[in-house]
Order: C-alpha cells, then sequence, then structure tokens
C-alpha cells in the first residue's frame, strides 16, 4: 500500500514561523478596503436592482417540503405601507405620499380614497400604518399614523388620526394623539385583547430620549380608542413619566402583532448594522436602546459593551446582520399547514445592501425559544414592507416600491410529498 507522503518536521517549522512573522506585521490601510462616508455612516453600494412584481405566478419550494405559490394581487401602488382587510376581504393599502387605495376582488381602484390627512413625507416615512377599529362594522373606524406638517421648516409630529369609512371615503377624520415637533419617523399600530390601541415611536437622533420616561421618542404607547390615557398604564401619576408610555428603550419599531395564544403584544424594531430584534412587552419595561444593543454602529464598532444588563429586557429573537425589518403577523391559519404558529417579518435589505429584501419566517417552541427561521422571496430582491394573514387563511406581502404591490401566498396545487425528516417537532 503506498503511503501519503507526510510533510517534513522543519516544513512546518518554517511555515509556523512565517505565520507568525506575518500576525506581527503592522496592519496598514493597504490591506482593507476604504468606502466613502456621508455624514459620518458609510455610503451603501449599489446593490441590486429590485425585479418587478411578476406578471404571473410563480412557485417556489420551501424547507419544510410545502411548495408554494406567489400570486400578484395587485400592481403600480407607489411605495405602500401597510394594509388592512375589510370584512368583505377587500384590502386597504397606504402609500407613503398620502394617498389610500383599495384593492378588491385582486382588482387596484386606479382612483385614491379621499379623505386622507396631510402628510410630510420624510425619508420613507409619510402616510405609515392603517388598522381598522375592532368594531368596525358598527362604528366604521379607521386608524392612521402619518407625520403631520407643522411650523415653517419642513418639521413634522408623528400623529394618530381616526376616521369613518363608508365604503367610498374617508370622513369625519380627527387626529386623537400627537407626539409633537421632534417626533416624527416610522410608526405601527395594533390593537390589544384588551381593546387598548397600541403605538410604536421612532427613536430619533442618538437615541438617548428612549430612555427617558417623559418623552415620546423611542417607546410603545398605549391609548384608548378615542386617543385618551388609560388610567391602568404603567406610568399614570407618576412624575416626569408621560403616562402614555407603556414600554420604553425602543430604536425604530415597525411590527407589532398580537401573539394569538398568549394575547401578549410582540414587537420588533431595526438595529444599526445588526441587532434587529423581537420583543415580547411587558408593561413599564425597558428594552435597552441604546444601552443594550446586539448590533454593531454603521460605522463598525459594537452599539454597545454589553449585550445584557440588569433591569433590561433581553430579545426573543435577533439578527445580526440587520435585515431592516418592516411587518410581522403570526400565522394561524391552516392553509398553509406547515406554518401553522409560525413568525412571519417583512425584510427591506440585508446587510446594509440595497436589493436583497426577503420575508423571514421563524418557528419556535412551546417556551418561545428559537428553533429556526428560513428565507423566503429573497430571489426576487424586493423590499418587504408588511405582511399579514387575509381572512382566507393565505398570506399577504407588501412590496415598497415606486412601482410596488401586493403577492399573495398560497399553496402549490402541485404534488407536495412529506418526509420524515421534515416532520415537525411537536409544540
Amino acid at each position: 500500500m503506498t503511503q501519503r507522503s507526510e510533510r517534513p518536521a522543519y516544513a512546518l517549522t518554517i511555515a509556523a514561523g512565517v505565520v507568525c512573522a506575518s500576525l506581527a506585521l503592522p496592519w496598514t490601510a493597504a490591506a482593507q478596503q476604504t468606502v466613502p462616508f456621508d455624514g459620518g455612516i458609510p455610503v451603501a453600494p449599489a446593490g441590486f436592482e429590485p425585479q418587478p412584481i411578476p406578471a404571473h405566478a410563480i412557485e417556489f419550494d420551501t424547507a419544510e417540503v410545502m411548495r408554494i405559490r406567489v400570486v400578484p394581487v395587485a400592481r403600480g401602488l407607489v411605495n405602500p405601507w401597510s394594509l388592512a382587510f375589510l370584512p368583505d376581504g377587500s384590502m386597504l393599502v397606504t402609500e407613503k405620499e398620502g394617498r389610500l387605495r383599495i384593492v378588491r376582488k385582486d382588482v387596484l381602484d386606479p382612483k385614491p380614497i379621499p379623505g386622507t390627512p396631510a402628510v410630510r413625507v420624510q425619508g420613507r416615512s409619510g402616510l405609515m400604518d392603517v388598522v381598522l377599529h375592532p368594531q368596525f362594522a358598527s362604528n366604521r373606524f379607521v386608524y392612521f399614523t402619518y407625520l403631520k406638517p407643522i411650523g415653517p421648516e419642513r418639521q413634522a409630529a408623528l400623529t394618530v388620526a381616526r376616521g369613518r369609512f363608508d365604503g367610498s371615503a374617508v370622513t369625519d377624520l380627527t387626529d386623537i394623539f400627537t407626539c409633537g415637533a421632534g417626533v416624527a419617523g416610522p410608526s405601527r399600530l395594533a390593537w390589544g385583547r384588551d381593546g387598548k390601541l397600541y403605538v410604536t415611536t421612532p427613536s430619533g437622533g442618538n437615541g438617548s430620549s428612549s430612555q427617558d420616561p417623559n418623552t415620546y421618542s423611542g417607546k410603545v404607547l398605549r391609548l384608548n380608542d378615542d386617543g385618551s390615557v388609560p388610567a391602568d398604564n404603567p406610568f399614570v401619576g407618576r412624575d416626569d413619566h408621560k403616562p402614555e408610555v407603556f414600554t420604553l428603550g425602543h430604536r425604530n419599531s415597525l411590527g407589532l402583532a398580537v401573539h394569538p395564544a398568549t394575547g401578549a403584544m410582540w414587537q420588533h424594531e431595526m438595529g444599526p448594522n445588526g441587532g434587529d430584534e423581537i420583543n415580547i412587552l411587558k408593561p413599564g419595561a425597558n428594552y435597552g436602546w441604546p444601552l443594550v444593543s446586539l448590533g454593531r454602529t454603521y460605522t463598525g464598532p459594537w452599539q454597545s459593551q454589553v449585550f445584557s444588563k440588569d433591569g433590561i429586557e433581553s430579545p426573543l429573537v435577533y439578527w445580526m446582520p440587520s435585515i431592516s425589518l418592516s411587518g410581522m403577523t403570526f400565522y394561524t391559519g391552516t392553509r398553509l399547514a406547515k406554518w401553522t404558529g409560525d413568525i412571519f417579518v417583512g425584510g427591506q435589505r440585508t446587510g446594509e445592501i440595497p436589493g436583497t429584501g426577503r420575508l423571514e419566517r421563524i418557528l419556535v417552541n412551546d417556551k418561545l425559544e428559537e428553533l429556526r427561521r428560513e428565507t423566503l422571496l429573497g430571489s426576487l430582491q424586493m423590499r418587504i414592507r408588511d405582511v399579514r394573514q387575509g381572512p382566507d387563511e393565505l398570506l399577504y406581502v407588501l412590496v415598497d416600491h415606486e412601482n410596488g404591490g401586493v403577492l399573495r401566498i398560497e399553496p402549490s396545487a402541485a404534488r407536495q410529498i412529506p418526509t420524515t425528516s421534515s416532520a415537525r417537532p411537536p409544540r
């Protein structure tokens, strides 16, 4: 038998010496790519061109041995931000520039719905979330978050408005809450099982105000349906605390949803360069921003020197690098049976690279510990702004492009063969 020749001992000695010498050499700029900065932040590369909304259905295999069909429902939406289902299955869709659109039986009405608030667009925010009142069938109330123009210098204030939707227009529109000047950025709305309206607010600036309970920055607020303060809010009656505040220490929160089993409110927020996270909200709790983070700053160093701290709630799920989270839903249907109970979040871009958005699926066990996650729709290179479960028990995905739209995820008609290796663990 021919034996494999072995490297002589002196060769190993020489190689080790070379490695040690190279490690001792000073690190020079020539060995590292330099990138341009703008305002202290690295300029993003060109990235990838997003794919257009497909003209026809596309099929994909998924990790749970379930083939899915992605169907274009509406095309031609301009930077859509949020969607809400009406009792008849039609969809209300907000567009950043201030338009409210309606999709009936998979057809986008070419005319915007009149009666929406006038907005000030800043970055990717303007007219944002839309939700229906839990008793919409009887009171016809619809709620929006938007940036309200104020002041002579193009300032804006994050504001919650309520109106009535009669099927063709929004009427009786009234601002029921405003954060005031200086708090302007992305916001989500969700109804709790307690009948209260939960509102996320952006951190702004360096985020230090997120830790100040006497500001509205970087918080989740809890309101009555008329915008007033619930008597059982955690900081009611405390000096130097805003009574609307439910939780604090958040960055920019673009996902809010009620857990279908526990009734707890779940929230997610973007980190900087990494550190996106999903949290379970507890009254009066502090979620750490900017003191504790699992992400890096945009310039490279870690955001914080510690990743956990007494008195700070740790996230349930986190991302490194960031996927720029937006939108969140729990799938509770049976038509996509392998996904029942899973969490779905949208991603706008991954690792600071444009054109790398995706839909992400997260599976947790009965102790709410993460077991695995899966990237979906990544090949489409789309900015996913929102994801919702429809009344038909299918998933609907909102694509935030200048020529954006709505995609529906449904089971494929193709035969799907279950395998033992892909069987779900008991929940």
